[in-house]
Order: C-alpha cells, then structure tokens, then sequence
C-alpha cells in the first residue's frame, strides 16, 4: 500500500509535458510576430515613401532672389553711408564757419593788450605834428605835407595780408570698380585763381572702396569751398559726394 502510493505520487514524464509547453508557446509566439514583423515592415517602406514624396515637394532655393536682396543690402548700406557722410559734411562745415567767425572777430572785442605791435621801424621819428609857432606855421604845414606824404607812400608799398585757407577734401566714389587716378586726375582739372592743389592719397573704406583724401589751399577772397564742392561733385562719373575732413586757416 505504501509502495502504491509513493508511485502515484511520482511525475515521472513531468520533464516531456514541460518540452511540450515550451514548443507550444513558442510557436504561438512566432505565429504571433510575424505578421506584426509584416507590418513593421509596410510602416518602414510607407516612411520611406513619404519622406521622398516630402524632398520631392520642397521648391529649390532661388539663387536669384538670394543676390537680389544682397544688392538690395549693399544698396541699403550705400545710403546710410551717404547719410553720415552729408552729416559729417555739415558738422565740418558748421566747425569751419564757427572758427572763422571767432577769427573774425569785431575791433571792440579785441584784446589791444595781447594784440602783437606792428614792427614798424621805420615810422620812428616821424612827428606828424610840427611846431604850432605863429612864426612858423607856413614852414611847419609844409613839412607835415612832405612827412604825410611820404609816411602814405611806404604805407602803399606794403604788401596786403591775403587771407588763406588749407582744405582736406574726402572725394568718394560709386563703388570699388571706380578709377581713383582718373578721379584725382579729373579733380585736378578744377582750376581758378587763388586755388592750389596739395597732396593725395587713398583712404580705405569699406568693402575694397576707397575714398580720395586730396588737400589744397585757397584764397578765402578768390575760392568759395561750397563752389569748389560744387565743381568736384559734378563730375558724376566718378564722385559720389564730397566731404571736408579737415578746415584751418593760414
């Protein structure tokens, strides 16, 4: 009866039922993926297909719009330039009539104590005023005469102070594909009486362009410096603007 027992109890095939539990599942498990690996795959080819159909329906970038605004940037910079160079233009201008009017000054604020004396050595001993003896009068009125006379002569012979001014023109052109010698050789065409040309050279701008940096001297009574800017600015081909960079009198 015990020996009975001990056998029921005993799963002497448990090891062949659980290898037989494996097998099922698994192949349930392979049944299962499958189809979904399918799948997978439909999804992966229908990515595909539609990122090729979203590259196709990009538009191509328009190189042409692209060097139009760059144009339109270049054109934009242009014309701040020109802004801050008729500024700066009037600024100078604005310094050079504010300097000539304190150099100008009237008589009555002028300082007699700091003003330099007149070497005038040869006015000394001149008496404009002879003797007023009764006795003398006539003689006396002669020699005044002669004395006047000759004191406005060497007056006369003196040479007149000639009041004279030292420019610094910027010349700028249009662009860096301006020819700077035929500018400078056209603004050295500009002549007048009372006008001397100075050096010149090239100051770098911006952009590979360069301005033309030219100084002259004028005779403030003989050159205006606004006929002058005049005269540079009409030579269009190859001025944009003119600017005075520096303003001294001599």
């Amino acid at each position: 009866m015990t020996k009975s027992i001990l056998v029921e109890d005993v799963w002497i095939t448990k090891n062949i039922y659980e290898d037989a539990e494996s097998s099922h599942y698994e192949n349930l498990a392979r049944a299962a993926l499958t189809p979904l690996a399918g799948e997978v795959a439909k999804a992966r080819q229908r990515l595909i297909e539609s990122r090729d159909t979203f590259t196709s329906a990009i538009p191509s970038i328009d190189t042409g719009a692209i060097k139009f605004m760059e144009k339109k940037v270049v054109q934009f910079e242009k014309t701040i330039n020109e802004i801050v160079s008729r500024l700066t233009q009037l600024d100078n201008r604005i310094s050079g009539i504010e300097q000539y009017i304190k150099q100008s000054r009237p008589v009555h604020e002028i300082d007699v104590s700091t003003a330099p004396k007149q070497e005038d050595d040869e006015d000394d001993g001149v008496d404009l005023f002879a003797s007023d003896s009764e006795d003398d009068n006539e003689a006396a009125d002669k020699i005044r005469e002669e004395r006047l006379a000759e004191y406005a002569s060497r007056k006369a012979k003196k040479p007149a102070l000639i009041a004279k001014s030292n420019v610094i023109l910027d010349v700028k052109p249009w662009d860096d594909e301006t020819d700077m010698k035929a500018m400078e050789e056209n603004v050295r065409k500009i002549e007048s009486d009372g006008l001397l040309w100075g050096a010149a050279k090239l100051v770098p701008l911006a952009f590979g362009i360069h301005k033309l940096q030219i100084s002259c001297v004028v005779e403030d009574d003989k050159v205006s410096i606004d006929w002058l800017t005049e005269q540079i600015e009409a030579i269009e081909d190859y001025v944009q603007s003119v600017d005075i960079a520096a303003f001294n009198k001599i």
